[in-house]
């Protein structure tokens, strides 16, 4: 893969784990207003984690099945949850609940059709060969 496109891929990949963890686990455990500083880095600590992970497998030729559906998983899913959080807040911006399409229901959704999808490249590059 082109090593531009594997950058813009992980880096929305970095970008949709950073405000996932910070919007659903963090929100939800820490008190709001306290400790802002361990969500943010907890946040930024699995970001950098799924952009690594990204970044050091898009490049691999050979893929196992497993490692094609958690790649597409991966990619898909934040491209999904990307559009579905930053999408109803530029279209939308007055939608208080905007953002929660992302978190909800696109993010999810594209976990699983990156999931699929990944197991379907690997049967086909599979056959291929």
């Amino acid at each position: 893969m082109n090593s531009v496109v594997r950058a813009v891929v992980s880096a929305i990949a970095g970008v949709a784990t950073f405000y996932f963890v910070l919007w659903v686990p963090f929100s939800l455990i820490l008190p709001h207003g306290r400790l802002g500083w361990v969500s943010a880095l907890g946040s930024m600590v699995c970001a950098f984690a799924v952009a690594r992970y990204v970044w050091r497998h898009s490049a691999a030729v050979s893929q196992g099945l497993v490692r094609s559906v958690v790649f597409g998983a991966v990619v898909i899913g934040g491209v999904g949850f990307s559009a579905g959080f930053f999408g109803p807040i530029v279209f939308a911006p007055e939608a208080n609940k905007g953002p929660l399409l992302g978190i909800f229901v696109t993010g999810p959704l594209g976990v699983l059709a990156g999931a699929v999808g990944g197991g379907i490249y690997w049967f086909v590059r599979r056959s291929r060969t």
